[in-house]
């Protein structure tokens, strides 16, 4: 029931995903009512479909606190729930990103040896799609925070995009070692020392997120929130200046009819659907968030995501590798802070 256009455009992004997935199925919670003709208008969605029906949903406009305390009965919070008691493997939702994170992390936990969990997605670069990590979670993270967002990331990388030796950078002000403030050169540090099988390549700057510098960039969710929306401003101010272009004259029309595979090609490499689902990495359960003024495309993606994490087992592998962080690079990191 959550997003601009619920729950029509939830339903089918679903019905897309299943036709991909032969063996996915869907618990879908919300109003009957709203629901019930969107799942029969769709034969193949309505065998593979359950309806949870509840009349609460999670406003968009409510404050984290707020969900927690009255939202345990909504769609958002029965679809955690079902999570939590094994009913589900994972839960997606394009609602309340504040109140999705915040209901989560109270029902769900996190990680054993995770203190926050992070928010990570993709992005579109020169090279290939970059794991960008996070985009909000946490406006304020201290070393040990970063390291694990780097073994999150990593993982993260391996699971949706296959790379078999992910590349990982901390985003600063500059590539060189004395750039940056205490905290993030810390971060670097211990990565440089953790027995981690991490490919460290140390500080990126800003323009390597869209060059592909790494494949994982890892920043504190006040950063990264900030650079996420100034690259989508900047793709849209793109869009806008390339359209205004080819109409400014006949001759400008004419090259657009000349152009016009290239220019989709273009678009369809910075479509923001082809990205859209983003992790709450660290908890304990797949949680993933759809952008809430996607569509039937966009949102079907985000399932997409949530599959992919459930077959590779990323919780389990993010698990893993944090047990294999060394006591005395943790025991370092906090000896530095204090």
């Amino acid at each position: 029931m959550g997003g601009d256009h619920a729950p029509q455009v939830v339903i089918a992004g679903a019905d897309m995903a299943r036709s991909r997935h032969a063996d996915l199925r869907f618990l879908l919670f919300g109003d009957e009512t709203a629901i019930a003709s969107l799942v029969a208008s769709r034969p193949g969605l309505k065998d593979r479909a359950d309806i949870v029906h509840t009349p609460e949903k999670v406003e968009a406009d409510a404050k984290p606190s707020q969900v927690l305390r009255h939202g345990r009965k909504s769609s958002m919070g029965l679809a955690i729930e079902a999570v939590k008691e094994g009913q589900a493997d994972a839960v997606v939702s394009a609602g309340n990103t504040g109140g999705l994170m915040a209901l989560a992390k109270f029902v769900l936990k996190t990680l054993p040896g995770i203190e926050r969990p992070a928010i990570g997605s993709l992005m579109p670069t020169k090279r290939r799609e970059t794991v960008f990590l996070d985009l909000g979670a946490n406006a304020e993270c201290d070393a040990e925070n970063l390291v694990q967002f780097a073994v999150m990331g990593e993982v993260f990388a391996r699971a949706v995009l296959g790379i078999k030796k992910p590349t990982v950078g901390l985003l600063n002000i500059g590539t060189e070692d004395l750039k940056g403030n205490e905290t993030i050169r810390q971060a670097a540090a211990a990565l440089k020392d953790a027995s981690l099988p991490i490919e460290f390549r140390g500080f990126v700057e800003g323009t390597d997120l869209t060059s592909g510098t790494t494949d994982v960039v890892v920043t504190d969710g006040f950063t990264g929130n900030v650079a996420l929306k100034v690259a989508e401003g900047t793709a849209g101010l793109y869009t806008h200046v390339l359209r205004q272009a080819f109409k400014s004259s006949f001759l400008s029309k004419l090259g657009y009819i000349m152009a016009r595979g290239a220019l989709n090609a273009t678009r369809q490499h910075l479509d923001p659907r082809r990205y859209n689902g983003a992790m709450f990495l660290g908890l304990n359960g797949v949680v993933v968030k759809s952008h809430g003024g996607t569509d039937a495309l966009g949102f079907a993606n985000a399932i997409n995501v949530a599959v992919d994490l459930v077959q590779q087992g990323t919780n389990e592998r993010i698990t893993a590798e944090l047990n294999t962080l060394e006591d005395d690079v943790i025991q370092g990191l906090r000896a530095r802070a204090s």
